[in-house]
């Protein structure tokens, strides 16, 4: 039930620490072996990849988020080359790559403009597909992309070899902050809450949810997690025949090491309590920075 989020960074020999998030790190192909290599020994069985670019030049419509000797597709190749059994999916989205940090391309004025958008988050999925990625996840949270994506896989020939999952209901949070340290992806002005749900719009996350369901997502999926259980709890109700999906994001993950830093429980327990709660609401895959120690635990 765990994927584990991997930052992959456009530095091949790159190992560098975030600190915002705790034993994580930026990762180079070059090193991706001697990472993962321990953790699919253990039984890791599969992941989710998000480029951070670091050096490579930005512009308005994320020109480079699909380029082939990027770390994103790079990555993919590599690891379906070094482990043939790991499933990789691959978040889709343009903010690590465009000048603004916004997740489209933007009018004039700066607001989101929406057809652009959506033709362009379509292309990088389905470059990622035709690198060997097993899932492609977009996470923008632009109307209509779902379908373009479905359409473009098919149209390529992919439509029955790449899974579509969809970030349905993305809320906009306080809890994205350690994530956006780390990718490198904090908007240069304004913030996303124009694209991204409110925090207690239930009624807007159920409309988006059958919406992406319609439109042919293949995995529905929430996110934050903890906060948004009546969420997960009505996506499983309402598409039932769909896996359901949640992130425990990054400020979900450093919130629950520092407060078993601080002596408020002990750090293993309420990794598993919080996840529990989480399969209680009706989630059947979370997306996890524990599932490293989920390995462990469990073995």
């Amino acid at each position: 039930m765990f994927m584990y989020p991997i930052f992959i960074t456009d530095d091949p020999d790159a190992s560098v620490e975030i600190g915002s998030l705790p034993g994580q790190r930026r990762w180079g192909i070059n090193k991706l072996e001697g990472f993962i290599g321990p953790l699919v020994s253990k039984g890791l069985e599969s992941v989710i990849l998000f480029g951070v670019p670091l050096s490579c030049p930005k512009d308005a419509r994320g020109t480079l988020a699909d380029d082939q000797n990027g770390p994103v597709i790079l990555a993919i190749k590599k690891l379906r080359s070094l482990f043939p059994s790991l499933y990789i999916a691959c978040d889709v989205c343009l903010c690590e790559y465009t000048d603004h940090g916004h997740c489209g391309v933007l009018h004039e004025d700066g607001t989101i403009n929406t057809p652009p958008s959506v033709e362009r988050i379509a292309e990088v999925a389905v470059s990622y597909a035709k690198a060997g990625a097993h899932c492609v996840a977009p996470s923008d949270m632009m109307d209509g992309r779902i379908k373009s994506i479905k359409r473009g896989l098919m149209d390529a020939g992919m439509g029955n070899k790449c899974l579509l999952m969809s970030y349905s209901a993305k809320f906009s949070s306080s809890l994205y902050g350690p994530f956006r340290d780390a990718a490198g992806s904090a908007p240069s002005f304004g913030d996303r809450k124009c694209y991204q749900l409110p925090p207690a719009a239930r009624g807007l996350a159920r409309r988006a949810i059958q919406r992406d369901a319609g439109e042919g997502a293949d995995i529905i999926m929430v996110k934050p997690a903890m906060p948004y259980l009546d969420i997960i709890s009505d996506a499983a109700e309402l598409t039932p025949d769909h896996p359901i999906a949640c992130y425990q994001v990054s400020g979900e993950f450093a919130m629950i090491h520092a407060g078993a830093r601080a002596g408020v429980y002990d750090l293993k327990a309420m990794a598993f309590e919080s996840t529990e709660g989480l399969v209680r609401a009706g989630a059947t895959l979370i997306l996890t920075y524990f599932t490293p120690d989920f390995l462990d635990w469990l073995s």
